[in-house]
């Protein structure tokens, strides 16, 4: 591991860790595995590295991707930035058990995320907070106290909060919401805030204080060596067998009828008997830029676009999250899409109902583990990832227990 988290660089041989690829699934006997893993993300790698460690078992993983860490990988650029391939990943946490697992593979950086969101030309803090309100609406106010009163006085009450806009308008009122919700949200998910559920706009708190940080979780640090790094020491383990690059649909006949443990979209699964479950994916664009003396080029880690005339969401500049001083600096825009790998579950009732379809498939497969966000069809932190599959796997017998004895024994 790095010398902990007051390493700003990485390790000389980082680049080769990041780029390394497992070689293909070598039967340790005659038997081969005892639990075929799709997927190499955090569901899949904690769930193998369980059944590896705990259980004694024999765990093939596979991932279609060429490299490990799903959604999580991250790599240097060619200009030596550490970036994360498919967005910034910032881990925050109050699970006490998650920290506990996850710290067996990495040290530790403290990071604390901020986010700005630009509006008519300045940077405002996001989430809500006082300094926020003051900023666009132009009031002095002193103290938490009168900043909830004065966030209770423009706020338009409901009834019942069955769609996002409610969900917002109720708290801080029609002009915040236009402001710094609606134009994002409806970017992000190609839809109006009141054609989405509550839960989704929710989630985001607002604050009467001063607060700025992204998230109040008692635990906020990022991995010193990346999160690449965490993951190749998870699978690092005799039991365990990685093949990055190949598809379920090849190797499915070859171990069929052994446990598995799938991470992928649930409807995939059943070969999307009952149609296909909507997602929204994102596409990214890279950019390089001078940073004479090592300076940096946003005012926090990301910022927000709420503007509809923008195309991208936001900005995220990785250099930020990682603590590394150069040169030059990455930064990544995000443009939400309707086409691309499956990012965010499309949170409406209709999409809800047609999930529970293919949940009632998957209760009557007791041989197959469904664990993670794609094979829950729900939108996850990756501490809440980490949780259910430790969860999941300590509830699951993949095999009979006569089996497991006698490879036990073996």
């Amino acid at each position: 591991m790095s010398d902990g988290p007051q390493a700003r660089r990485l390790p000389a041989d980082y680049e080769g860790m990041a780029s390394l690829e497992f070689g293909p699934a070598r039967p340790r006997d005659h038997r081969g595995p005892d639990v075929l893993v799709v997927g190499a993300g955090f569901a899949g790698s904690v769930s193998a590295r369980k059944l590896a460690e705990e259980r004694g078992l024999r765990v093939l993983v596979i991932d279609r991707r060429p490299h490990i860490a799903g959604n999580a990988y991250d790599t240097l650029d060619e200009n030596g930035i550490l970036v994360h391939s498919y967005g910034p990943h910032i881990f925050h946490t109050n699970a006490d058990k998650v920290v506990e697992f996850l710290s067996r593979f990495t040290d530790w950086r403290p990071y604390e995320h901020r986010v700005v969101a630009e509006v008519d030309g300045r940077f405002v803090p996001m989430p809500i907070n006082r300094q926020t309100v003051m900023a666009l609406h132009g009031v002095e106010l002193y103290g938490e106290e009168e900043t909830a009163a004065y966030l209770a006085w423009v706020a338009e009450p409901r009834e019942a909060m069955h769609t996002s806009e409610d969900s917002v308008v109720a708290k801080v009122g029609r002009d915040l919401y236009e402001r710094l919700f609606r134009g994002y949200t409806r970017k992000q998910w190609d839809l109006d805030p009141s054609q989405l559920h509550a839960s989704v706009c929710a989630r985001i708190p607002v604050r009467s204080g001063d607060d700025d940080r992204y998230f109040n979780d008692s635990f906020q640090k990022m991995p010193a060596d990346g999160y690449t790094a965490m993951f190749e020491r998870m699978l690092d383990h005799p039991n365990i067998t990685v093949q990055t690059g190949v598809e379920y649909a090849d190797v499915e006949q070859q171990y069929a009828g052994i446990p598995l443990v799938w991470t992928g979209p649930i409807d995939a699964f059943f070969g999307y008997r009952h149609g296909r479950l909507p997602y929204r994916s994102m596409r990214f664009e890279h950019e390089l830029r001078a940073t004479p003396g090592g300076r940096l080029v946003q005012p926090t880690g990301t910022v927000n676009y709420p503007n509809e005339r923008i195309p991208y969401t936001r900005v995220t500049e990785y250099r930020q999250l990682t603590g590394q001083v150069a040169e030059t600096s990455t930064l990544a825009y995000e443009f939400p899409s309707a086409e691309g790998d499956p990012y965010y579950p499309i949170p409406r009732p209709e999409n809800r109902e047609l999930y529970h379809r293919y949940e009632q498939l998957a209760n009557a497969r007791p041989d197959v583990l469904f664990v993670g966000r794609l094979a829950r069809y729900q939108y996850l932190n990756m501490d809440q990832v980490v949780a259910g599959a430790l969860a999941a796997v300590e509830r699951w017998s993949p095999l009979s227990a006569e089996t497991d004895t006698e490879h036990l024994a073996a």
